[in-house]
């Protein structure tokens, strides 16, 4: 009985304590974590940010097909966006440590300037000039690689590592949201409601489940303006989630770390002592 009434005062207790989180930094329960206000911010940047840059990536071989880029100009882009991907998730979390540790700047602030800087990658798809696209595929996969580093880095430095894990996870459901809401939604319907007009212009009528093809600038021009206003969108999140933390992160927020350890060593150097008496 003693043992019943026990795991229920801690499951009442658990409940009770959602709204009630403790200090940034300290260990967050699941569910403090998942109902705070940070995390929600945090959440709805990583589907606008990592949505877009998403969207591009998988479309990246019918935009320069619509632009008509070469095969061999195609294939370029995509190795473009894998080789600055790794690019930006190692640079990312290289140059974000730097300036936390040497300057007190915020990790969610290089976060917002990420997504400002993706938001130029989307505007060079949708209004093309010549040979942008290379250009676009570079800032693309960089903005794409550093947007993961900084979303778990902040998860870890604002609600604990306790249950890092879990909450790791949960950071990645923001990029299926945000894929399917600006991919399939948006860039997809809109770039067969253009190529439907093509086609009509050109006598034709659409058979079901018929696959179109879609030629010009127009294509896919609505559909990243969108997505330049969307990300953008997520960045003013981002700088909501700066002026949130921004006493916390003007603090040393590794203090607890090093006094952790410190006790640990003190404690293990205690334990030798007595093993030696």
């Amino acid at each position: 009985m003693a043992a019943t009434a026990t795991q229920e005062d801690k499951y009442i207790s658990c409940w009770r304590n959602i709204f009630k989180p403790p200090n940034r930094g300290d260990d967050y329960t699941i569910l403090q974590a998942l109902f705070s206000i940070d995390m929600l911010i945090l959440f709805l940047a990583t589907i606008c940010g990592v949505g877009g840059t998403l969207t591009a990536i998988d479309n990246l071989g019918q935009i320069g097909t619509s632009l008509r880029y070469p095969k061999r100009s195609i294939s370029t882009f995509v190795s473009l966006v894998s080789i600055w991907n790794y690019l930006g998730r190692v640079v990312a979390g290289f140059v974000s440590e730097i300036f936390l540790t040497k300057y007190k700047f915020p990790r969610p602030l290089m976060l917002t300037l990420t997504l400002v800087l993706s938001c130029v990658g989307h505007l060079l798809i949708a209004f093309h000039v010549r040979n942008s696209l290379y250009v676009a595929s570079i800032i693309i996969g960089f903005c794409f690689g550093a947007q993961w580093p900084l979303l778990f880095a902040i998860i870890s430095e604002i609600f604990g590592l306790k249950y890092y894990s879990t909450l790791y996870n949960f950071g990645s459901v923001a990029s299926p949201i945000g894929s399917y809401l600006l991919n399939v939604r948006v860039t997809g319907y809109l770039y067969d409601k253009e190529a439907d007009k093509q086609m009509k212009a050109l006598g034709r009528v659409r058979r079901h489940s018929e696959d179109v093809n879609c030629i010009g600038k127009e294509c896919f021009r609505m559909a990243f303006i969108i997505i330049a206003a969307v990300t953008l969108l997520g960045a003013i999140f981002s700088i909501i989630l700066v002026v949130r933390t921004r006493k916390f992160y003007q603090s040393d927020i590794y203090k607890k770390f090093r006094e952790e350890e410190k006790a640990l060593e003190t404690e293990m150097a205690t334990a030798r002592g007595a093993d030696g008496g």
